[in-house]
Parts: C-alpha cells; sequence; structure tokens
C-alpha cells in the first residue's frame, strides 16, 4: 500500500504534465486549423459547423458514405456556384465545375496530381498497392518515362488486332447468356460483364486464360477487396485505427499481396521466354517488356513501375469497363425506344455476322452515342484532382495557392448549365452534329494524364454491346433498385438483374 501510495505521488505531476501538453497540442491545432480555414473562407461553400475544427456540414460522415457524396458534391455545385470550397479538419478543398478552369488545368502538366489522394494509393494499408504507376506518379519526367513506354501497346495499329480476342471473348459471354435464356434464370448483368471484362484484359494485355464465365479465380474477389479497401482507406482517416477493423484490414493487404505477386510471376516468365527465344503472344506485356528493354538500362525501380502498372491495369482495364456496360445495359432497359433504336444500327450495320470487325465499330455510331451518355450519366472514375501551387483566379474569385482542387465528371455531367435536363437518358447530346460539351464532359480525363486506355474500352465496350443487342432482347427485373454504389468506382448497386431471350429473326 505505502509502494502505491508513492507511485501515485510521483506519478500524479507526470500525468498532469502530460494531459497539460496534451491540450496545448490540441489548442496550437485547433488554431492551426482556423489559420489555414481562414485564408479561403473568401470562396463560398457550405458553413462550417464547429468554431474549432471547422469541418463542413457532416463532412466525415459524408466521405465514408460513397452512396451519397457525389450527389451531395453536386447540390454543393448548384448552390455555390462553379467553385467552391469544403472544410475537413486542416484541409480545404475547392471544388471546380468552371469548364474554363477545368480546361487550363487539366490539359496542363504546371498542375501535378494531388498528394493527399494519389500519394495514399502507394499503398493500402502498409501494403504497396499501385504504387507509382501511370495513375499515382506525381512526378511529371516519371510518370511521362512510363506513358512513354506504355504508348506503344495502346496505338490504334495494335489496337486494331486485339478484335479478335474481343470477338472470342465476347463470344464465351453471349454462350452463357444463351444458356441463362434457355434455363428462364435471372442474369447478374454487372456479374456477367465482370468476368468479361477481366478475362479481356488478362489475356490481351498479360496472354493468360482465366475464362471466369466456367473456371472460379480468386482475382474478381481480390480486386473487389483492393476497391473497397481503397474507399475506406482514403475516405475515413480512423478506420485503421480501430480494432474491430483489423481482420478486414488483413484481407486488404492479402489482396494486394496476391495481385503483385501474381504480376511479378507472369511478367518473369514471359521476360524469361522472351530471353530464350521462345515464341511469346503479340499483347501488351511482350510491347511493354519490349519497349522498356530499349531504355538505357532497366533498374530495379522501372522493374516496380511495371509491376505497379501491372496492378493498374489489372484493375482499371477490367472494372470501368464492366461497369460502364452495365450502366448501360440498365439505361437500355428503362428506355425501350432507345434499345429498339440501337438494335436497329446493329442490325443494319452487323447482321446475322459473328465476327465484328474494326470497320464495322466505326459504322456503330448511335451505339457510340448511347455508350458516351452512359459516361456522362455513370462516370465509373467520377474524378480527379490536381495541385494548385500558385494563386489562381476562376469565375473571378482568387484562390490562394497551396491547395488541392477535385474535378468531379458526375457533377459537371447533370449540372442543368452543361445540359439540358440533365438527369434524362438522351444518346441524341452526341450526335454528330450537336454541339460538342465543352470542358464539361471527361469521363476519361483530359490533358497528357487522361486515361491511356480510352480507346481499348471504347472498342471492347461496343463489341459486348453489338453482339448483346444482336442476339438477344432482355429486360430489368421488376422492383430492383436503380442506385449507384460508390466502391471505388461507381457501380449499380442492384447489379442489373435481366431476364433474357433469344432474338427472333423471323420477322426481322
Amino acid at each position: 500500500m505505502a509502494v502505491f501510495s508513492v507511485f501515485l505521488t510521483l506519478a500524479t505531476p507526470a500525468l498532469t504534465f502530460f494531459f497539460f501538453l496534451l491540450i496545448v497540442a490540441f489548442l496550437a491545432y485547433c488554431l492551426y486549423v482556423r489559420h489555414i480555414h481562414m485564408k479561403y473562407d473568401h470562396i463560398p461553400g457550405p458553413p462550417r459547423d464547429s468554431f474549432l475544427l471547422g469541418h463542413s456540414p457532416s463532412f466525415l460522415r459524408i466521405m465514408k458514405n460513397g452512396g451519397v457524396v457525389h450527389d451531395k458534391f453536386l447540390e454543393w455545385a448548384e448552390k455555390y456556384g462553379p467553385v467552391y470550397r469544403i472544410n475537413g479538419l486542416h484541409y480545404v478543398v475547392v471544388c471546380v465545375s468552371s469548364p474554363e478552369a477545368t480546361k487550363e488545368i487539366l490539359m496542363s502538366p504546371k498542375y501535378p496530381k494531388d498528394k493527399f489522394v494519389y500519394k495514399k494509393l502507394f499503398s493500402l494499408f502498409g501494403q504497396r498497392f499501385l504504387g507509382n504507376g501511370l495513375v499515382t506518379a506525381r512526378d511529371h519526367e516519371k510518370w511521362y518515362k512510363q506513358r512513354r513506354i506504355m504508348d506503344p501497346a495502346f496505338s490504334s495499329v495494335y489496337l486494331r488486332g486485339l478484335m479478335g480476342t474481343f470477338n472470342e471473348r465476347a463470344e464465351k459471354l453471349m454462350d452463357k447468356l444463351a444458356d441463362v435464356a434457355d434455363s428462364k434464370k435471372e442474369a447478374n448483368m454487372l456479374h456477367l460483364v465482370n468476368c468479361v471484362t477481366l478475362d479481356v484484359i488478362a489475356k490481351v494485355a498479360f496472354g493468360v486464360d482465366l475464362d471466369l464465365l466456367k473456371n472460379s479465380s480468386p482475382f474478381p474477389k481480390a480486386i473487389e477487396t483492393c476497391l473497397k479497401g481503397m474507399v475506406y482507406y482514403l475516405r475515413d482517416r480512423f478506420f485503421q485505427f480501430n480494432p474491430k477493423n483489423r481482420g478486414y484490414i488483413n484481407e486488404v493487404r492479402e489482396a494486394c499481396r496476391l495481385l503483385r505477386t501474381t504480376g511479378a510471376q507472369w511478367i518473369d516468365e514471359r521476360k524469361t521466354a522472351m530471353q530464350n527465344g521462345d515464341e511469346v503472344p503479340k499483347d501488351i506485356l511482350t510491347q511493354i517488356i519490349k519497349t522498356a528493354s530499349q531504355e538505357d538500362s532497366m533498374t530495379e525501380e522501372d522493374e516496380e513501375f511495371m509491376l505497379d502498372n501491372f496492378v493498374t491495369f489489372f484493375i482499371a482495364g477490367q472494372e470501368t469497363t464492366a461497369n460502364q456496360l452495365a450502366f448501360c445495359i440498365m439505361e437500355l432497359g428503362r428506355h425501350p425506344d432507345i434499345l429498339e433504336k440501337a438494335k436497329k444500327e446493329v442490325d443494319d450495320v452487323i447482321g446475322m455476322k459473328h465476327e465484328i470487325s474494326y470497320d464495322d465499330l466505326g459504322k456503330l455510331v448511335y451505339l457510340s452515342q448511347v455508350l458516351k451518355e452512359t459516361l456522362r450519366m455513370y462516370p465509373t472514375a467520377p474524378g480527379t484532382s490536381r495541385h494548385i501551387a500558385e494563386d489562381i483566379v476562376i469565375d473571378g474569385i482568387h484562390i490562394p495557392g497551396g491547395i488541392n482542387a477535385l474535378f468531379n465528371s458526375y457533377v459537371s455531367g447533370r449540372l442543368d448549365k452543361f445540359f439540358k435536363d440533365p438527369l434524362r437518358f438522351d444518346p441524341d447530346r452526341f450526335h454528330p452534329d450537336a454541339s460538342k460539351p465543352y470542358y464539361c464532359y471527361y469521363p476519361f480525363s483530359l490533358g497528357p494524364r487522361s486515361c491511356l486506355g480510352k480507346n481499348f474500352a471504347q472498342m471492347e465496350a461496343k463489341v459486348v454491346m453489338a453482339k448483346l443487342l444482336q442476339r438477344f432482347d432482355f429486360t430489368l427485373v421488376p422492383e430492383q433498385t436503380f442506385d449507384i454504389l460508390d466502391a471505388g468506382t461507381l457501380r449499380p448497386k442492384s447489379g442489373v438483374l435481366c431476364s433474357l431471350s433469344h432474338r427472333d429473326y423471323k420477322n426481322k
């Protein structure tokens, strides 16, 4: 008892001093937050709901809830105008929907991707994820070196040669849908197109046959786990410190490891085959290795970049195209008149052919309009951000340097001032004779950092949709929701459930 009393006597001053330091640190942090916020107070935006920490209304809760965050941004854009600020603790972000500012900032290499988002994607919960690949590299020289290596693998000449694989994998989907139609079962179209797009990227990029419509694989689950983990990691700063989340965090780390170890294995096998003079597929991986080997020397860092881009292509090349296809099927199911018009064009251009050619794709003009309108309403990768180092004026508002600017294509695509009746699905907005949207439509971003795989994705989507429209009639299963889920990318929450039947060609 005496020892305990002595301990309390000695510990009490130390504890008192410790808590005093905590209070001083907290007050200093609050003063820092106030200083940062006052710097940007002149920019319109939602009022802060606390005096000390000063975050915007329910900001932290909104960022955790992916189902509403983009609609909230849209609401604020309509209320506060083309540039407004959001406060979140000591972070201030400027959200921009001004076409002129979008053009100036996204089209220029002067504005790097912001550190808060893209540096965090280097790893997930301590496990390397996208690293310094094409999407996440902030240094222009490092990015440009990678882009120069990757460009030949996405040239128009090379993409023409992929039509055979696009057709082959789309045919496997048609066979699966025929079985579903014959059995009178419901089809989860998001799941099925996910299988096909992952099959395509594995085959054309890495020469691997997954055949996910018949075989099981850990990759779809790993991709979904990584993307969901990415949302938690970016939007909930305290997620990793909650002991209840340890099990899930370990799942995310394991999923990252699976993708990277698989990539390392496939790359090493291909490099060995090429060094031995073996015949190798003329796919994207071969092209990347060949181009990279033409550099002065391949460093260990270059090897890591190659692996970073493997993970990037493996996820982005599958996920975004699959979601676009699912949203497209959903909207066609909701608009029978547009569906019939798209079918008629496919009948006129493709007829009964099973092999769609590259030249056929250029003739599917209305289908292109449908796919573009799908991306206007449902941009699968809905935003990007840039760091504004120096002072800038946007729509007459002075923006002090040192801030990050958020560009949200979901918001700009649904603003009345850019698109008349924006919540109406209308492919004629993208008719060849219609006026082009002025820097308010950018589902693949803009400028030098725009998506490298844009043409690849649109070719694949058009082949799959053309074959689907050619072979099947489909209707949406009643009572499903049309809600959007933000799981790193935007996807239909219901999965798009359809009833299918074979088309009757006798009356064509």
